[in-house]
């Protein structure tokens, strides 16, 4: 049976004499029974915990997971921005149609007009433990040539998981976040915002079969982290053991495995819950991040430069081409008039000198060195890139 945290038993000894718990006679620190995992709950409240990150904001109970669904279906009442009459249109409305009694023969196929319709793929993700009756949202895509689905009503539309089987059904007035407007064509003119061929509907789905889920194995409990690190890994499960002594190991980066104490798993919920609550500083990589399509940097707080010398210069290269006319002279009987291109090339470098930066311990120095050389965010993502290949930057360089 576990015993209590050495530095928490004089808080458990005044909690429960408060509540009334009866312990063990001459071991007032030891617990009996199913009273372990509530006194240590107990305890808990009271401990000092360091500033942090809570472990709910930073991993994911196995077996808690989401599912995704998918669902082929129609879109009506588009008011002729719909599909312009294509045969797996018209071949789904016939199919429709069939349902209600309505049989149209594949010969018949293209008297269908589907300018009011278009078929759509339906998407939503199914939580973990979610019942019954409840209501999930889900995105709606044109998968034909329709111009809109603004004002579009999405039929009745089975959702179904990778198994094949019906999870949820989805039907209701799409929303959609854009618009498209103007006739185009010859002299015409066409307005677009956004995407008007994807829509969502909030609540759309009626959740018809529940997903079984299990989050306790083998009288434990499995910790997934979001962002995989040995480090922080380690530093979970340092945590945990400060609150239910010898109950949590690191498997890996990524899982951290905790054993549940006496009297919890009769309620793996509250035990699951108190795990979440319970803070811890996570490890910060040092990574700079370089996205070059928009000209972003991140930085973490962690990067260090060592010392090393910096300089940065800019060409700027001006291309100009005139036309010029060539005539001949007046009252002259020879000579045509000839168009003469002419171009100008000029070449502008600014000077920057050489800058010496002491090693940089901190993002915040970084910074302000780099400024310092008046530097763009072109220009800084170059220095970055260099500094990588000189070993002067002590960090994860990653460019997208």
């Amino acid at each position: 049976m576990p015993l209590v945290p050495r530095t928490l038993r004089p808080k458990v000894r005044r909690t429960c004499r408060q509540l009334k718990i009866p312990v063990r006679p001459g071991r007032p620190a030891k617990l009996t029974g199913a009273l372990t995992f509530s006194a240590l709950l107990l305890a808990g409240i009271f401990s000092a915990a360091a500033a942090g990150v809570h472990i709910g904001d930073l991993v994911m109970v196995s077996g808690a997971r989401d599912n995704q669904l998918v669902g082929y279906g129609l879109v009506a009442g588009l008011a002729n921005d719909g599909d312009q009459n294509p045969i797996y249109t018209q071949q789904t409305m016939a199919n429709l149609l069939q349902r209600y009694g309505i049989n149209i023969p594949s010969s018949s196929l293209s008297a269908l007009s589907a300018k009011n319709v278009a078929v759509v793929m339906v998407t939503a993700d199914i939580p973990a433990f979610i019942k019954s009756g409840q209501r999930l949202d889900v995105q709606v895509a044109s998968m034909g040539d329709a111009k809109s689905l603004q004002g579009g009503v999405l039929l009745q539309t089975p959702l179904l998981g990778a198994d094949n089987k019906v999870y949820a059904v989805a039907q209701g007035p799409v929303s959609v976040g854009g618009f498209s407007a103007g006739g185009g064509g010859a002299g015409g003119a066409t307005v677009t915002k956004n995407h008007p061929t994807t829509a969502t509907i909030i609540g759309g789905a009626l959740v018809e079969r529940e997903i079984p889920a299990t989050v306790v194995h083998d009288d434990g409990v499995e910790l997934l982290l979001r962002e995989p690190d040995f480090t922080s890994a380690a530093r979970i499960a340092a945590a945990v053991n400060g609150t239910f002594t010898n109950s949590a190991h690191a498997v890996d980066s990524t899982e951290v495995r905790v054993q549940m104490p006496a009297g919890a798993s009769a309620s793996p919920v509250d035990f699951i819950a108190h795990l979440e609550d319970i803070e811890v500083t996570p490890d910060m990589p040092a990574r700079v991040i370089i996205n070059e399509r928009t000209g972003t940097i991140v930085a973490t707080a962690g990067i260090q430069i060592s010392s090393c010398a910096v300089a940065q210069g800019n060409i700027v290269i001006n291309v100009a081409s005139t036309l010029d006319v060539s005539q001949p002279s007046p009252f002259s009987k020879t000579g045509t008039t000839e168009v003469t291109p002419r171009t100008t090339t000029d070449v502008t470098e600014n000077k920057s000198a050489m800058v010496v930066l002491p090693e940089l311990p901190t993002v915040e120095k970084v910074a302000a060195a780099l400024n310092t050389l008046g530097a763009t965010p072109r220009d800084i993502m170059a220095i970055f890139q260099a500094m990588k290949q000189a070993g002067a930057l002590q960090a994860e360089l990653i460019i997208k």
